[in-house]
């Protein structure tokens, strides 16, 4: 008999082997042709001014964060909308195994969610000249 690992490993092997030996023969076939253009910080030719720290807005990541966390809800709650019509018509499996983990599931997220809203963290600051259309006022 044969271990399963083995093929678990030789997956592992060509899943390295297969890019490191395509950037090999790309840096071997390749034309090398060095300019001042291609050294410098930004490939695109314009030339950097100023720094490259840059203060962002704390909502984008807030809004990152909250995108992710319901993203991964969807994840989860699909899979369990697929298989919850035959969990609840099997004759030994009721309705409440099969429900109260998803609504528990989903109330730790909408106490998370009025958690972020009542901490502001869905309120999207706006700039003193826009109004609440994003018109300038006159």
């Amino acid at each position: 008999m044969s271990n399963p690992w083995i093929a678990i490993g030789a997956l592992g092997l060509v899943a390295v082997a297969i890019p490191f030996s395509m950037m090999a023969v790309s840096s071997l076939l390749r034309p090398r042709v060095p300019e001042q253009g291609k050294t410098t910080t930004y490939e695109s030719g314009e030339v950097p001014t100023g720094t490259t720290r840059i203060r962002f807005n704390i909502q984008y990541y807030m809004v990152a964060l909250l995108f992710l966390v319901f993203d991964i809800e969807t994840v989860l709650i699909f899979p369990w909308t697929v298989i919850y019509r035959d969990a609840v018509s099997q004759p030994n499996i009721g309705i409440v195994p099969v429900l109260v983990p998803m609504l528990v599931f989903i109330g730790v997220l909408s106490v998370g969610l009025v958690w972020a809203w009542r901490n502001g963290a869905v309120r999207w600051i706006q700039s003193p000249g826009q109004g609440l259309t994003g018109a300038r006022e006159s």
